[in-house]
Order: C-alpha cells, then structure tokens, then sequence
C-alpha cells in the first residue's frame, strides 16, 4: 500500500470512527431546552398508521374529525361548543384571537406571554390590534394589573380593549387557580370583553391540580382557548374551542385565512383521538410534571436557587456560566434572562428517572470543577 493510500485509508477510518462517536453522543444527549424536543407517544404514532389507509375525505369532512370534536366537546361538557383543528400553536392563538377582535380592539396579555414574545408578531400582523403588555413577576395577570389598561372604551382616537389573553400554564411554568381565572372572566365580561386562554400546555396545568377540562374552561368562564398537543406527545396539531356561539360562526372562514385548514385533517385528528382517549393526555402530562418535580428537588440539592414556583413541567432556576456551560455538554437547555444568569428546563412525557440520574452525575462534576 503507497502512501497516498496508507493516507486515504486512515482518513476513512477516522472519519467513520469520529461520525460513530458523534452519532452515539447525539442519540444519548437528552433535552431539558423544550418539551417541543420530545419524540411522539407510540400510541400517537399507532393512530396515524392506522388511519393511513385507504382514502378519506380531505379539510375534515372525515370520520375521525367527527369524532375528535366529539370528544373535545364532551371534554368541556359544552353541547354546544365549537372545535376546529389546526397544525400549530401560533395558528391555533391567532385563529382564536381574530375571531374575539377586529382591528381598533386592543389584546392584554403579560409581558411574557407567547402571544407577545414567541409569534414573531403573528398576532398583531394578523388580527391588527395591539398588544398592551403587562410586567408580572410570576407570568400571572389579575384583575388589579389589568385594571389600569381598561381605558378609552367608546373614545375613537384609542384601541378598544376586547381581549384578556392568560396562558395556563403561564410561560413561568406557575399556574393559575379556578378562582383567580374566574375573577379575570369577570371582569372581562363587566366590560363586554372576552377572556381567551393559551393552552399549548393546558394538559400541565388540569394534571398539576387533578382538575379537568371543564374545571379550568367552561366553569372558570373562558370564552375560547386553544388546547395543545405537540408539546404533550402528538407529532403535530393543536385545537380551537371556542365556548361562545358568535365566536364560534366565522372560526372556518378564519381558520382558512389564517393558513391553518390542513388537507388531509384525519392525520391530525386521529391524534387526539388516541390523545383524548383513556386519559392519555392527562398520564403524558402527567409523568412531565412528576419529572420537573424530581428535577427540582435534584437542584435544590445542589443550592441551585429556583426562580419560580414549580407548578407544571417548567423549572426555573439560576446558574453561574462556568456550570451552564460544562452541564450543556450533556444536556440541552435554554437561558432565560442572560443578564441575572436565569435558565429554563422543561420535562417532557417521556423524561426518565434515568434522565435525571444522569443529570444529577453531570451536575456533580459540573459544580466540582467551577
């Protein structure tokens, strides 16, 4: 063998060896950045091949759409009730949030929330009006906060309060109670407003306080609220319930304005089919808020100071650099306020005990070597 290919021999070896290493490191590494991150639940993944056969009605004219909205409907124990479908989280907001507003109303929201940080200001392009955001500390209105923003009703030159937009659980991780949602659809409602709920991780909460579906919408006073399933094991789609008849009326129309009308809806549906179905949704969370509890407790152990009250799946806590940075060697995870060393880990329905085993390892050598 010449030297050309002694040479390109030991470069293919080394190369298949570094892109073997690479691939058991990344098939290892586990993420605390996002439940977004997690894989689909099997019995997810089982509902779409089965209704991947033959054909089917397209845009939800379809048996399993039927069903889904069935459940959803039942879930909310709201006959009348109104649900569509769509693909994402953004979607889902803005289809719920055009329907409650147009362009000379005002949308208040914390100062936190995704409809003000995360949408890349999807909600003001599509539904015109402003957001009045609001500085909490704990990512929770109340009607003390709000108070003040409830100005210039019947005045032209100002935007026209209409919505009270909540997240639950809140971008904090914290949740709120039936009551503090109640006096918010109150108050709400005294000024001819509606109160719409972010419920991309609505499941977190109803599984944090054993409360369901209608506990925290239809009895609190909710008027319409998008419920997730992404960030709960589904591989994509989201839903719209909307708990008040003259919302409910152009929800199709907007829906297909706002892109989010998916041709082959059964894909979508036949998830929360399986989702909804035997209490899936509430065991997924479930096992993520037992998780973000455990993980707490390992930080905790290491005098790793929480931010906020672990309510759901979130932690928050801060950590110096040094260790942030040896402990993203293994795992990854979000900052969350840069300037006072603040960092975000979520659990997932599918964060192991040996997830946090090993986290915990990491963080024994991470806090060692600082």
């Amino acid at each position: 063998m010449n030297i050309s290919s002694r040479c390109s021999f030991f470069v293919l070896i080394t190369t298949f060896v570094f892109v073997s290493l690479l691939h058991n490191f990344i098939s290892y590494m586990r993420s605390f950045a996002s439940d977004n991150n997690s894989g689909v639940h099997p019995s997810i993944m089982n509902a779409i091949n089965e209704c991947n056969h033959n054909h089917a009605l397209g845009y939800g004219d379809d048996e399993w759409t039927k069903e889904a909205e069935t459940l959803l409907v039942d879930l909310v124990g709201k006959n009348d009730a109104s649900v569509c479908y769509a693909l994402t989280g953004t979607g889902a907001n803005v289809i719920a949030l055009q329907a409650c507003t147009q362009s000379f109303n005002s949308i208040i929201c914390a100062s936190t929330a995704h409809i003000a940080v995360d949408e890349c200001g999807a909600p003001t392009k599509l539904t015109g009006c402003p957001l009045k955001e609001i500085k909490t500390e704990d990512g929770k209105l109340t009607p003390e906060l709000v108070k003040p923003f409830l100005s210039g009703f019947g005045f032209e030159h100002h935007s026209q309060p209409k919505v009270i937009a909540i997240s639950q659980p809140t971008e904090m991780g914290t949740v709120y109670t039936p009551d503090e949602i109640k006096q918010l659809a109150n108050l709400a409602h005294s000024h001819n407003m509606y109160l719409f709920m972010d419920g991309a991780r609505l499941a977190n909460a109803c599984a944090s306080n054993k409360l369901s579906l209608k506990d925290y919408t239809t009895d609190c006073g909710v008027d319409i609220f998008t419920f997730g399933g992404a960030k709960n094991g589904l591989m994509y789609g989201e839903a719209v319930v909307s708990l008040r008849p003259e919302l409910s009326q152009n929800l199709k129309y907007i829906r297909k304005q706002s892109t989010q009308l998916v041709s082959k809806m059964r894909y979508i549906s036949a998830q929360f089919i399986a989702y909804l179905k035997d209490d899936l949704w509430i065991e997924s969370a479930h096992n993520a808020n037992t998780m973000a509890k455990k993980l707490a407790e390992i930080l905790n152990e290491f005098n790793i100071k929480l931010t906020q009250s672990v309510d759901s799946n979130a932690v928050f806590f801060t950590m110096s650099n040094e260790v942030t940075s040896k402990l993203r060697e293994n795992f990854y995870f979000y900052d969350w306020d840069i300037m006072t060393h603040e960092r975000r880990m979520v659990c997932s329905w599918d964060t192991t005990d040996n997830d946090l085993l090993r986290l915990k390892q990491c963080l024994v050598v991470a806090t060692n070597d600082k």
